[in-house]
């Protein structure tokens, strides 16, 4: 499978579930995911496969610097395995979608090798114009 791409606007419903789309579940009969809150303005869902870089990269942070164990249990503290159920829906705790303003609407973002899960009234303030050297930059990643 490729890198997760594009972005997809969805309802969540009562019960706190957001459907996933077809286009990041295809080819993915018992797709594994978790969900954590990586960043301060957006929800991480990252495919087991890819969570596990994450935890060695975790680990190796804590082994080197001790003393900031807890920070690194804020994020595993608020770590949930999930798996779409047969509507390719995942629950998303309350806690989380409190913190990041995740209420009737939900942005799902694909960013390569994660999901990710916003606001769309903050994705929309976050999204602003590059200047030439910030657009240059990141273009020469096109090249």
């Amino acid at each position: 499978m490729t890198g997760f791409l594009g972005s997809y606007l969805y309802q969540v419903d009562s019960k706190g579930r957001v459907t996933l789309p077809a286009a990041f579940r295809r080819g993915s009969d018992s797709l594994s995911l978790v969900l954590v809150q990586a960043f301060p303005d957006a929800l991480a869902l990252y495919p087991d496969e890819n969570w596990r870089a994450v935890e060695e990269r975790l680990e190796e942070f804590v082994q080197r610097n001790p003393e900031r164990r807890r920070d690194a249990l804020r994020f595993t503290a608020n770590a949930y395995s999930v798996s779409p159920d047969k509507q390719g829906r995942i629950l998303v705790p309350d806690r989380l979608r409190v913190v990041i303003g995740i209420e009737e609407e939900v942005l799902i973002v694909g960013a390569l090798k994660r999901i990710e899960l916003w606001n769309p009234d903050q994705f929309a303030q976050s999204d602003r114009q590059l200047d030439d050297e910030e657009l240059s930059a990141i273009q020469t990643i096109f090249l």
